[in-house]
Parts: structure tokens; sequence; C-alpha cells
């Protein structure tokens, strides 16, 4: 029987594409419903829920989840190289149930409550290691770029609860964002235990999880795709958390209207992410991560003189608004870039490990900087030496990535085609 066949059998590897892009999205719906909150938080001030919160406390309540994220993909990508994607996204999605109802009954009205909910929430983060292990072995080396960034795009997710969780609390109560998050969460479980396959020929290891993760991590192209990682994907995750508070503290936007605007970058950055995979295909990874490091670093510089975001009869695109919307593209396809990177350059049985660690980069990379910026903010009340921190960084990693990477990743793609 041909490979075509046994695959059509098994399963279509589009449809599996999509069922894992849906779960990413709906995961990463409820691991950022904090996030919007924040904003509104502030606002009402002494008034809000929670009683009146610091920049820093804010920070740390929308942190929590991408910490708790960011580490429990370590782990869930060993276990998804064993197990397989089909058992473990219902198991992630229905085990990010519980803390999303415990935070709609329990946590509203209570900081720390809040905290011991939001550790929980990080669960729905772990997704992403989930994803990426198994929509790569569904598709052939020269497809892989564009799959897992058109996955990639799940992260769209944030932009779903950007735009619905105020709105909701508003209208609704503040408990239907939450109630409705676990519903879809519910519905998804069940079908994706009914309908998800395993790639044809997926061979489990037999090895433990410390040893797996030991070998992964020895790997080069391992902690230099962390590195990347952490600034692109990083970044993205700290402005879709910290930049409803950015907004609404150094430009004076309604909660609604920095939701939205948190949300406009999120659809860019989840829009470039495929793209920045398939051209990863066609041009190599190297020439598209290069051409994102350097935009973020001349964005984030822009960013940093603190131009206006909003004309003054609304109308105008704005420079400030300019440069977040490049900024967020730049980030997106160097997102897809790095994964495309690993997926060129890692053995398929190795993905899920080397995925697990280099996700758990990232979602670091998102944590750090919103406590900095509100540390920062506190300091100086400005958040430009924060921006420009971003700015330098970028630089730096654009220099890694010309000096180091490029030379590591011909060396693992010649040992992968071996």
């Amino acid at each position: 029987m041909s490979t075509t066949t046994a695959s059509r059998r098994a399963g279509n590897p589009w449809l599996m594409l999509a069922l894992a892009t849906i779960g990413f999205a709906v995961n990463f719906w409820a691991w950022a419903l904090i996030s919007p909150l924040g904003a509104l938080y502030l606002k009402q001030g002494a008034d809000s829920p929670l009683g009146l919160l610091s920049q820093s406390e804010v920070a740390l309540m929308v942190a929590v989840p991408v910490l708790v994220g960011s580490l429990g993909r370590i782990i869930v990508g060993a276990l998804t190289d064993r197990f397989g994607g089909r058992v473990m996204f219902p198991i992630v999605s229905g085990a990010t149930i519980v803390p999303v109802l415990f935070l709609a009954f329990f946590a509203l009205d209570s900081y720390s409550l809040m905290l011991f909910g939001g550790f929980f929430l990080g669960i729905a983060g772990t997704a992403f290691a989930v994803g990426v292990p198994f929509v790569n072995a569904w598709f052939p080396p020269e497809k892989r770029g564009l799959a897992v960034g058109i996955f990639g795009a799940g992260m769209g997710g944030t932009a779903i609860s950007a735009l619905t969780t105020v709105p909701l609390s508003e209208d609704l109560g503040r408990t239907a964002p939450f109630l409705i998050t676990a519903a879809v969460l519910a519905v998804y479980a069940v079908v994706a235990w009914l309908v998800m396959r395993d790639a044809p020929g997926r061979v489990a290891p037999t090895t433990s999880l410390a040893t797996r993760l030991a070998a992964n991590a020895r790997l080069p192209i391992t902690w230099q795709a962390c590195v990347l990682y952490a600034v692109a994907f990083g970044g993205y995750v700290a402005f879709s958390v910290f930049l409803p508070t950015y907004l609404k503290t150094a430009h004076g936007l309604e909660p609604a209207d920095a939701a939205n605007r948190m949300a406009g970058f999120v659809v860019v950055a989840v829009v470039m992410r495929p793209i920045g995979g398939w051209l990863s295909d066609q041009l190599g990874s190297i020439p598209v991560l290069a051409t994102a490091f350097g935009t973020v670093a001349a964005c984030a510089a822009i960013a940093a003189q603190n131009p206006p975001v909003t004309s003054a009869d609304g109308s105008n695109l704005t420079l400030g608004t300019g440069a977040f919307l490049v900024m967020a593209a730049a980030l997106g396809a160097g997102s897809g870039a790095t994964f495309a990177l690993i997926a060129h350059s890692t053995e398929p049985a190795r993905v899920g490990g080397v995925t697990g660690l280099v996700g758990a980069a990232g979602g670091l990379g998102g944590f750090v900087p919103p406590l900095l910026m509100g540390w920062l903010y506190g300091q100086t009340e400005s958040y430009g030496i924060g921006l420009w921190l971003l700015a330098v960084t970028a630089a730096l990693t654009l220099a890694l990535t010309l000096l180091v990477v490029r030379r590591t990743a011909a060396a693992s793609a010649a040992t992968v085609a071996a």
C-alpha cells in the first residue's frame, strides 16, 4: 500500500492542520483571558473588584499564565513525542477548563486568587508544544515551514480574547467570557478526541523523558532557536498581554479602544506568521529572520520616542501606530521562520522535545518584559527605556542570526538530510 493511500486512510493532512490550528487558537483564547482585564482594573482604580492595583501588580497578574505556559511546554512537548497530539490536545484542552471556571466563580474579587488561577491557566499555553510536532509529522520537509506557520496563526486566539473579554464582561457580566471559553474548550476536546489522528508511521521514542530532554538541550540548534524565539515570539506575547496597559497609561486610551488596538497588533502578527514560514521554505529561514529582527530593532527605537498613536481627528495612521503594526508583522514573520528553521534542521522524532524547549524560551521571553516595563514605569514614569532595551536586544539577535545561526542551520540541515 502506498504512503499516499495510507495517509488518506489515517487522515487528511490539511484537516489535521485545521484541527490543530483551531485547538491552538481556542487554548490561546483561554490563555489570554486575564490580559484585557488589566487595563479595565487600572481604569476603575480603587473601585475595581481587586481594589487599587499598581502597574507592577497588574503586570504580574497578566504575566503569570505566560510563565507557566512557557515552562510547561518543556514537559508537554516531550510527552507529545511519546503519546502523540491526538491524545495530548484533548488532555490540555480539558485540563484548561478547570482554571477557567475557577477564575469565573472564585477569583474575580481577589488578587491572590487571580494569581493562583492564572498560574494554572498557563496550562493552555502548552498547546503550542503539542501542535508543532503533530503538524510537522503530517507534512514533507518542503512544506513544513508553511504548515507550521499556518498552525502558528492560531496564536490569534489572543485577539479573540482582546476583542471579546471586556465587552462580554460589561454587557453580560464578569463571568461571561470565562464560561463561554470553557464551553468552547469542552466542545473542542471532544471533537479532537473523536476526529484527530496522528500521522502514519509515527514512532514513539523509547528512552526516558529525562534522557530525551537532555539530548535535545545539547543540540546547538536548540539553544540558538531558543534565543531567536525568545525575542520574536516573546516580543509578540509581551505586547499582546501588556499593550492594553501601555496604551491606557502612556496614551490615555479607553480600555475597549486599547484592547481593540492590541487585537489589531495580534491580527497582523498572526497573518505574517504563515507568510514567514512560507518565505522560509522559498528563501531559507536566515534571510527572513535577519529582516525580521532588523525591522523590530528599528520600530522599537521609533516607539521609544513615544510618538502619538492617535491623530487629532482620529482618522489618520500615526507614526506610533505604524511602528507597532510593522513591528507586529516582523515579530510574526520571525516566529514563523524560527519554527521553519527547526523543521528543516531537526530530526522528526525530536521535533516535539525541541519545540517544547524553544516554546518555553519564547514564553519566558514574553513573561519578563511586562514585569520589566511595569517596574521601569514605576521608577521613571516612562516606557522609553524598556522599548530601547527591546531595540538593542533585537539588534544583538540579528547579529547572532547572521554570525552563528547561519552556520549551525547549514550543518544541522545537512545532518538531517543524510
